[in-house]
């Protein structure tokens, strides 16, 4: 489970902290802060890092001996945990990227 987390969850996390984040410019504008942008920013952070470490540990858990040389359903999950992890990851950089534009960036720009 914790491999679709990464894989399907962390980048609509991402997604949906961006279209949020552009949804809240004008009211933030209005009342000349940045809140609320920040706590959207801090709660998809929070959840995409959460995913990136839960699919860490199920790559972990399904880690194999060097010495074998078979591929089967075990050396697919640990593909696809691998690959759940680096799209976490990913997914939360990119809204760390995101955080630092609102950050640095005024809501007020034309």
């Amino acid at each position: 489970m914790p491999t679709f987390l990464g894989l399907l969850i962390a980048p609509s996390i991402a997604l949906g902290a961006q279209s949020l984040m552009l949804s809240l410019v004008t009211p933030q504008c209005s009342t000349q802060t940045r809140v609320a942008l920040h706590a959207v920013a801090v709660l998809a952070f929070l959840l995409t890092a959460a995913c990136a470490l839960l699919s860490r540990r199920d790559w972990r858990l399904h880690a194999m001996p060097s010495d074998s040389a078979t591929q089967g359903p075990d050396e697919t999950r640990r593909f696809l945990a691998a690959s759940a992890t680096a799209v976490a990851a990913l997914s939360a950089l990119l809204v760390l990227v995101m955080w630092f534009a609102a950050w640095v960036l005024s809501p007020c720009l034309p």
